[in-house]
This record gives C-alpha cells, structure tokens and sequence, in this order.
C-alpha cells in the first residue's frame, strides 16, 4: 500500500442507548464513531471504531423543571439523540427529578481531605476508547516496534479532534484551536511524535500543546503519509512472519518498495524499513532483488548515522549481504571499508563492523586495502586489551585472515607487535593467536629474521604435555622458519625433538592434522645435512614408509613424504639409506603419473637425482617414463593384426612370439620404420633417445634436468640448482591439492571455536601465479 494513494477521510456517528448519571443530574449518551481513510477511488484503506459517551449535564433541573420542554430541548441540541426517543429521554429526566442524591453527604465529608477534581465542561465528551488506546507510551528502541496500536490512536485522535473543532458540538477546551486565538511558536517535528503523545498525559496546558501539535502535523498531508506508511510497513512486518504470506510479499515486489523508501529522512520509518530489510535478506532471491536496487549505495549514506538504533540495524543487514561475494566488492568500492575501521572505537557496533571487515578480509584482492587505513593499530591494541585469556573469536579470526597479506604483517610487528604476540600467545597457550602468528612466519624479508629468537619457546612447546591444536600450530610455525643462519641439529637435540617426531609418524599415534605438521617439519629440517643424518640414523626414513602406505589416498600426507625424500636424497647419508635399504625409489616410479600434478613434479625431480647415483634405478626409471609416453604406440603394435606378408618383414621367425611372449621393449627394431634410418638388428636400445634429450616427454629447456644422465645433470647439480629451479640451500616446498600457498590465506569461521577452512577445489594444476613454495597444511 502507497502512502501517497491516501487522500480522504471519512468519519461516521451511530447513536446508541441514553442513561441517567449515577451521581449527578445529567444523562449519558452512548455512540459509536468509526473514522475511515479513504482512497483515491474511494476505497477504504484504514479504519477504526470507538465507542465513546457524551454527558449532558442538567444543572437546571429541580422540582419545578418542565420536564417535556426541557425534554425537547435536550433532543434539538443533542445531534446524537434521535427525535424518536423524545419519550425516553422524558421519562429519564422525570427518574431524575424525583432521585434523591444520597451521596451528597459522602462528598461533603470528603470535601476537606481531598481536593475535588474540577468538574468537566458541559457538552465534554469522554472518549473512553481513544483514552485506553493510548496509555501505551511509544518505544523508540530500533530493537521493539509496538507502535501499531499507537499510531492508529494517533489517527483517530486527529480525526476526532478535527471532527469535533468543525463539529456543532465543540467543547470550551477545544474553542482555542478552532478559532486560531491559540497561537503556539513551536514548529512540529514528526520524529517527535512520542513526546507530544505523553503530554496528551499532562495538565490541562500540555494537553493543549500536545493536541495542538498533534493538529499542526495532521494538517500536513506528507505527515500523515509518513504515520500510514509506517503502520502499512509495520503490519506487513507482522504478517511476514509467515513465510507463505512473506512470499506472496516477495511477488509483488515488496523488495522493490522497501528499498525505495530508504530515500525517506524519518528515522522511525527508515528503522522500520531497514529491518524488514534485513529479515528479507537471508533469502537469496530478495538478496537479488536489493542487488538490482543498488541498495548498497542506499545504506552506506547511512554508515554512519547520529541515530544509533538505525546504524545499528543498517549494520547487521550489511552484514548478512557481505555474504556475496559480489556485494563485498561493491562495498569496498563505494567507500565503506574506511568508514567501518572508523566504527571500531565504538562499542555498541565494534563487533558488527569487525564481522563485516572480516568477510571483506577474506578476498584476496582486498587484504592489501587495510595496509592504508589504521585498521590494524586498532586491532593490535584491541588484542593487547583483551582480559580474557582467550581473544573474541571475531577479532583473531579476522587478525588470521589479515596476517595472510605480506603487507600487513610489517604493520603488524612494527615496533614490538610480534613480541607482543608471542608473549600472549605462550601465556595463555591460545591456539588461534599463535595460527596469526604462524601466517606471519610464512612471509620472507625482515619479519621472518625476527623469529630467530623464539625459535627455543616454539619448540619447548612441542610435548605430549599441551594441547593438541596449540602444538600444531607451533610445529607449523617453526616449519616456516627456512633461515639459513638456523642451527636446526643444535634445536633438535637441545629439545629431544627426533623421538617425539618419530612417535608420531606411527599410523594412528595421533591427529592427522599434527601427523602431517610433523612431516612437514621433517622435510623442513632435512635441509642441513647433519640433520638429515641424525634422522637416517634414528630410523625415521622407514616410519615415512611405513606412513606413505598408511596414507597413500590422501594427496597431502603424500607429497609432504615424498618432498621429505626429496631433500634427503641431496645428502649422501640419507640418499643411501633411501636408495639401498628402502623401496622408496619404487613407490616413487608408481607415483610418477599420479593424477595430482604437485605430486607428479615432485616424483619427476627426486627420480632424476637418484638416476643420477644408482644405474639399475636409472634403467627402470627411464623404461617406465618410456612406457608411459609411448603407451598408446605400444597398445597398438601389441594389439596389431598382421597379414601373411607383414610376418615375414623383420626375419623369417613370425613376430607373434617377441610381442605376445617376450617384453616389447626388446624389440628396438619395432620403433623406426623401414627407411632405413636404424637398422633392424636389434643393436640400439632406448637409451638412444638420451641424445635427443627427451625425458618425461619433455623437450630441453623445459625441464631442469633435461640431457642425458651424465655430465649435464653433474653441471646442473654443481651450480646448486635443485629440481624445482632454485638453490638447494633454501629449497621450496610443493603446493598440493589440500596444500597453502603463501598468498592464500587460511579462512576462519567465527560461529565456532575451531578454525573453519576455506575449501580448496581437487587436484589443481600448478598455477604460474603462485611459486613453489613451503606450504603449511590445512
């Protein structure tokens, strides 16, 4: 319903019965007054109906009143007394002649201890309905709207009120008004509708000046336009309760309204408008249609706003719309973020807008923004505050999601931030600090140096003794800390840190989640040598074995163990133990084709070195990347129906016994063609294709150990490149499928205390935009 549509008033009166005043010489006329707002055909849109009494009193009345004159009289005045009841209104008057009043002495003795209260005018009428209406006081809190039966007290009191003023009947008290010798210099203000309600309350002088102003905003057609429009809104907020009645709403592009009248200033109207908003909102069709309303530009005029209650509720509906994705960027477009950040010095919408920012932390694309507010001043002085030894699970999860940005984490440890961190986080053992912490450890430059110091607390922290997240969370953090200058043989030793590792490379021994960091702290500290030795000697190369077949669906534990072989086959110790006394090597060529790339690359460098220093290994590695490259060629030749000429075409021995009972690859003659540009003796194998630098399928230059088995490779591995392209001293670790790239942040969920993980998609391929480099897991 349109508050503009409203245009007439219709007021309606229906006599009723007539009695004698109980106490006093005067009758009571009872009648009903039903006032109707009007369409613009004529339609009735709003209506109410009272019963109310008029008291006549009679004060000339005494033994020797002529009853039938006054009678008449009674009935010509009284409108509301029809000219049949002339005989009725008779007898009554008569009744009251002969009545004696027997409580004049009671009111004579009362006289002196309590004042009477001054009797009403004669012709006064009591509107008992409208009085018992609105004894409700208003409620301005954006929180509780009961402010239906309100506002409709105030549109009959108006109507009443203008009815009686132009009436015949009008009552002393109102004969200021009408005749304009009541001036008052106050201009009324529609937002302060409650308090000239509650002077209707008040004395007989602020019961002028409320039904005054009451009067003045009537008169003003766009006022009452505001009053319908917010009980139309507040009855369909009612009503939409009802999710088949919200959705008939919907169809008739209810959205679209609403979203129109946010250009209105009235307060209570736009809190009104702005919740039901905000119930809409948790369905996706009406979060559409506010999307093609730009209702983002709409709300953010009103961030921030000197109304609480309405800030407050435009808050929480932007929060439930920076769900999508697409409505996050446009709030970030339009100027919001700064506008947020500045929010959070105030406590009543702290924790609102940092639930807002903290899912416009969770894009990438925007991480870097809050670098140039001073956002993140204020959230390291909220952090350092806290009393409580675990911080709100909003604000850590949106430090976490902010900690992913290299940028930020040098604003973060300015000063003395991340001493500050790790003092709290090792005090209060809170594992959600120290995953902020462990993002920032993963950024190299400066901040990354800085943890040389803590390297000693995070690893006292590994023990069965604390609490398994928080464990994990520093085994995380120091497989961040590839420092060249980090002594890691002198941490292990001086922490006993080589037989809880291997405790829990046992299959089952614990968690997956605290296996996997264990793995990936292995293949951290294989890097130094001397390291690598120590855990060949205690044994640890068979736990990963003995894990790998544990856990060989899953992509992460796997290319975590075969990047531990990986580093240790660059140690002479190590690549011994590997190559000799395990079947790593095997499981490695079984895992060349896997379908998930990280691990195929992976199993492509660590191959190529141990081809490097074992023969036999070479061989079986090269057949095998033979047969993968050439499979469809060989499915073919062995599956080949040859005519009786073709039998003959390499010797007269027929060829079914060298395809069908013998290995094809010794059939070197099967590879070329008859052009003669290798002869069919049998005497070349396919080590040849070494001279054409091939391998895996791969031309020169494409791969980093491309050539033949032999100098080549030696020179590559003289420079100090490794497999992946860079220096073997500070080697990179592969990003899996389950695997974090520097760049992308760990997601958290604030609905819980447990971290809630952004879902990655299923065997990704290896992306140019992202470098190899050392993951932490999930």
């Amino acid at each position: 319903m349109q508050g503009e549509d409203a245009r007439y008033l219709k007021r309606k009166v229906k006599g009723g019965n007539i009695d004698v005043h109980p106490s006093e010489k005067a009758l009571i006329v009872h009648y009903e007054v039903e006032a109707t707002i009007l369409g613009e055909l004529g339609d009735p849109m709003l209506g109410e109906r009272k019963e109310c009494q008029k008291i006549i009193r009679l004060k000339s009345l005494n033994a020797n009143t002529d009853i039938g004159s006054l009678a008449r009289k009674v009935v010509e005045e009284c409108k509301l007394i029809h000219p049949s009841k002339l005989g009725e209104v008779e007898q009554l008057l008569y009744y009251l002649q002969n009545r004696r009043d027997a409580s004049a002495g009671k009111e004579k003795k009362e006289k002196s201890s309590k004042p009477k209260d001054p009797p009403p005018f004669e012709g006064t009428e009591v509107n008992i309905g409208v009085r018992r209406e609105m004894q409700v006081p208003f409620t301005t809190s954006g929180s509780s709207y009961s402010r239906e039966s309100q506002l409709k007290a105030v549109c009959s009191f108006v109507l009443r009120l203008s009815n009686v003023i132009g009436g015949v009947e009008l009552p002393p008290l109102c004969e200021p008004l009408a005749s304009g010798c009541f001036q008052i210099d106050e201009v009324a203000n529609i937002n302060d509708m409650d308090e000239y309600i509650e002077l209707l309350y008040e004395d007989i002088p602020d019961k002028v000046r409320g039904s005054a102003l009451v009067l003045q905003l009537a008169r003003n057609p766009d006022n009452l336009e505001e009053l319908l429009l917010n009980v139309a809104i507040y009855l369909l907020l009612n009503l939409a309760e009802d999710t088949r009645i919200e959705l008939k709403m919907r169809n008739k592009n209810i959205v679209h309204m609403l979203v129109k009248a946010l250009d209105r200033d009235n307060f209570e109207l736009l809190i009104l408008v702005v919740t039901f908003l905000k119930k809409l909102s948790i369905f996706m069709e009406n979060k559409n249609d506010m999307v093609e309303m730009d209702i983002v530009e709409k709300l953010v005029k009103m961030v921030p706003c000197e109304h609480e209650d309405l800030l407050n509720i435009t808050l929480r509906l932007l929060l439930n719309l920076s769900f999508d994705t697409g409505l996050r960027s446009k709030m970030v477009h339009v100027g919001l973020l700064p506008k947020l950040t500045a929010l959070l010095g105030n406590e009543n919408n702290k924790k609102v807008a940092i639930c807002i920012l903290y899912h416009i932390s969770m894009d990438d694309c925007f991480k870097s923004m809050f670098a140039y507010t001073d956002c993140i001043p204020q959230l390291m002085k909220m952090l350092f505050e806290c009393p409580d030894e675990r911080v709100d699970l909003e604000l850590i999860s949106f430090c976490i999601n902010l900690a992913a940005n290299k940028r930020n984490v040098q604003l973060i440890c300015e000063g003395n931030g991340l001493k500050m961190l790790m003092k709290r986080a090792l005090k209060f053992k809170d594992p959600l600090l120290m995953k902020m912490i462990r993002n920032i450890s993963q950024h190299d430059g400066p901040t990354k140096s800085q943890f040389i110091d803590y390297v000693g607390d995070l690893a006292a922290q590994v023990s069965n003794d604390e609490e398994e997240e928080f464990v994990i969370e520093c085994l995380g953090t120091l497989a961040n800390l590839t420092l060249p200058d980090l002594d890691w043989e002198l941490v292990l030793k001086e922490y006993k840190l080589v037989p809880y590792l291997k405790d829990k490379l046992k299959p089952g021994s614990a968690e997956d989640d605290l296996v996997l960091e264990v793995v990936i702290m292995i293949g951290t500290v294989s890097m130094d040598d001397s390291c690598a030795a120590l855990l060949a000697k205690s044994g640890i190369i068979p736990a990963l074995i003995e894990l790998l077949n544990a856990q060989q669906e899953d992509d992460e534990f796997v290319c975590q163990i075969i990047y531990v072989f990986y580093q240790m086959v660059f140690h002479q110790a190590t690549r011994d133990v590997i190559i000799k006394e395990t079947q790593a090597p095997a499981y490695l060529i079984d895992l060349m084709h896997d379908k998930n790339a990280e691990i195929r690359k992976v199993c492509d460098n660590t191959l190529d070195i141990i081809a490097e220093y074992d023969e036999e290994w070479a061989k079986k590695i090269q057949t095998e990347k033979f047969r993968w490259h050439n499979s469809q060629w060989l499915e073919m030749v062995e599956s080949r129906q040859m005519d009786d000429s073709e039998q003959y075409l390499y010797g007269d021995d027929p060829i079914e016994p060298y395809i069908h009972e013998g290995d094809i690859l010794e059939r070197p003659d099967l590879y070329y063609n008859a052009d003669g540009l290798m002869a069919p003796d049998g005497a070349v194998s396919p080590d040849v294709f070494g001279d054409y630098h091939l391998q895996n399928g791969d031309l020169v230059g494409q791969h980093p150990f491309s050539g033949k088995f032999g100098a080549e490779c030696k020179q590559i591995i003289s420079i100090g490149v490794d497999g992946f392209g860079q220096a073997p001293g500070v080697p990179a670790r592969p990003a899996t499928a389950y695997g974090y790239r520097p760049d992308e942040p760990y997601y958290y969920g604030y609905g819980a205390r447990a971290p809630l993980f952004f879902p990655y998609t299923s065997n990704p391929e290896p992306s140019q935009e992202y470098p190899l480099s050392q993951p932490a897991a999930n």
